[in-house]
């Protein structure tokens, strides 16, 4: 089936809904604590509160647990009587509440629960807010947050309508859509009879692509991202940004009409556009000046307050410009890029191993030298005995030997392989895995597959022309293919894969991209009767990303739903970056 070719994006469901229910649950867990005088969060650690009763507004960590126990006891230790409850968000787990039986505290708190899983941060993208999802999954092997996930899809089918065609990859992507299918069997009435809100759903796990994850953002949002870091959906401008003393924080969304339209916009093109939008709101500005009273009046009533709203926007995202650019041009940003592309198209090998080497020799940065040997790593199928040592002996000389179980973490999860001889299993490993494929024995079976992870990409790349020929320029003003978000350099291939997943409407003749994905038996396709849904419907898909997405992946899926007439909507455990993803492999905390 072809895609619709440009027709109006349908319109986006109301998220709003979401943040009521969230308000309404919590509402009435502190309603049960009617008593409670003082709600603490205990990531800001405030200082001990006089009153009778406490509330824990928490994340399921054990660290956090540790701290609660810490201030009963110390209430204990003064003789200080106090009722506490702990409201857990978005699950309670059973280790959580261990640990407070090991400290002794287990019986003077209470325990509830928040379902407070799905934030949106826009019109088009929800947030679970679970960054360490990616760790404590693809590294550790974790299965807690599967639930969670399916929590959050049960959610949405039950508030927008049940889903009627769903695909996905992955084993993360196959657990949890297995298990949101058990929890709507259960509860089969809630969505019987809907007509859906959403035509497409498609899952997609954070291993089937990292290449895109390790690469530099060149998208407006997404340099945003890698150089001041927006958090839940906002950012700190320091006064390198504001051109005064303080900071400010601000909101990055669709409601910013400055930042909306330059969001997916090619980094290059970005101040051209601020000059020319300078320039048309100075002109609004001139208007005044052949005004009458009444005119003058209508004006200040009515337009003033918009302008010098825009104005103080602009200002902002043109001092955000500025900083990057002195940071980048600090940094050889080109020379960077210009290394990267190299790795994704195959070419000069040697001169980009040469370049790493330089990088780490330099100390510039002990997380963007892993990012690019990780990139290496990936985009050869494994790095060769002989670079590997080299390489690795080089950082830990440079940046200590406390990064050595950061290697271990790399290699367990695919990222900063060695090529073996043969490149295979040995055959015990192979009978094993084969043998161990019920779900008790996940983590087994994750371990074998960690073993035997291999990214293909050369291939992967060929098979679906993820790297552009173009003949002359990639014309950046006027892109053609999703590729521009990487400068016309490379397609990300988590986006090509739903593309060519949506053109079929099932991953029928993609077998060989399956095979090379290590995914054959990982990939699914549900597709139920379509009778219920509207042609509008039909055209709004929800991506889930599992493990994190980046805003360049988010820009490139824009500009497909713009060019096929589709609109994307986004659910991700945490946006993430390059530096996110080496971040939360690293054992070495900054």
């Amino acid at each position: 089936m072809a895609f619709p070719h440009r027709l109006d994006a349908p319109e986006l469901p109301d998220f709003s809904m979401l943040k009521r229910l969230a308000r309404d649950q919590l509402i009435y867990l502190l309603e049960q604590q009617h008593e409670v005088d003082k709600l603490y969060k205990v990531e800001n650690k405030p200082a001990v509160s006089s009153s009778e009763q406490l509330c824990f507004l928490v994340r399921p960590r054990i660290k956090n647990m540790r701290y609660v126990a810490s201030l009963v006891n110390a209430d204990k230790l003064a003789g200080r009587t106090r009722k506490y409850k702990v409201i857990f968000s978005p699950q309670k787990f059973h280790a959580c509440e261990m640990v407070l039986e090991e400290e002794g505290v287990y019986g003077d708190v209470s325990c509830d629960e928040w379902a407070f899983s799905l934030l949106p941060l826009d019109v088009d993208l929800l947030s679970m807010e679970l960054p360490e999802f990616f760790r404590d999954y693809f590294l550790e092997g974790d299965q807690r947050w599967i639930n969670t996930v399916a929590q959050a899809l049960h959610l949405l089918s039950t508030l927008y309508g049940p889903f009627p065609n769903c695909y996905g990859i992955g084993r993360c992507a196959k657990m949890s859509y297995e298990l949101w299918r058990t929890l709507e069997e259960e509860e089969d009435g809630e969505t019987k009879g809907r007509r859906p809100e959403i035509g497409h759903i498609f899952l997609l796990d954070r291993d089937v692509d990292f290449v895109t994850a390790l690469c530099s953002q060149v998208v407006y949002e997404g340099l945003v991202d890698d150089t001041f870091r927006i958090k839940c959906g906002s950012v700190d401008f320091g006064p390198e940004v504001t051109s005064s003393d303080r900071s400010l924080k601000v909101l990055l969304n669709a409601e910013d009409k400055v930042f909306n339209e330059i969001r997916n916009e090619h980094f290059s093109n970005v101040f051209g556009f601020l000059s020319q939008k300078a320039r048309n709101l100075q002109a609004q500005y001139d208007r005044r000046r052949g005004m009458d009273i009444k005119q003058m009046k209508n004006f200040v009533s009515q337009e003033l307050k918009g302008l010098k709203q825009e104005h103080r926007l602009l200002s902002v995202h043109i001092g955000a410009c500025e900083s990057i650019m002195k940071k980048k041009t600090k940094q050889d940003f080109q020379e960077l890029i210009k290394t990267e592309h190299a790795l994704l198209e195959g070419f000069n090998i040697r001169e980009s191993t040469s370049y790493i080497e330089e990088h780490i020799d330099r100390q510039v940065s002990p997380i963007e030298s892993l990012r690019l040997m990780c990139l290496l790593s990936i985009t050869e199928n494994g790095l060769i005995p002989k670079d590997y040592r080299s390489l690795k002996t080089q950082y830990l000389q440079s940046y200590g030997p406390e990064h050595l179980l950061t290697f271990s973490n790399l290699r367990r999860a695919g990222l900063l392989t060695e090529q073996a001889p043969g490149d295979t299993l040995t055959a015990v490993e192979s009978k094993v895995s084969k043998l161990v494929t019920d779900k008790a024995a996940g983590k087994i079976t994750d371990a074998f597959s960690s073993l035997a992870k291999r990214s293909n990409f050369r291939a992967i790349s060929k098979k679906l022309n993820l790297i552009p020929r173009v003949d002359g320029e990639y014309d950046l003003k006027v892109p053609r293919d999703m590729a521009y978000v990487f400068s016309g350099a490379y397609v990300p291939l988590s986006c090509r894969v739903i593309e060519q997943v949506l053109e079929r409407r099932s991953w029928q003749g993609l077998d060989e991209v399956l095979r090379l994905l290590n995914c054959s038996e990982l990939a699914f396709t549900d597709m139920t009767k379509e009778d219920k849904a509207s042609s509008e419907s039909l055209r709004l898909i929800l991506v889930v990303f599992l493990g994190g997405c980046t805003f360049s992946e988010i820009s490139a899926l824009r500009f497909l739903g713009r060019e096929k007439g589709y609109r994307f909507i986004f659910l991700t455990t945490a946006v993430t970056n390059s530096a996110r993803l080496m971040e939360a492999m690293s054992e070495v905390k900054a």
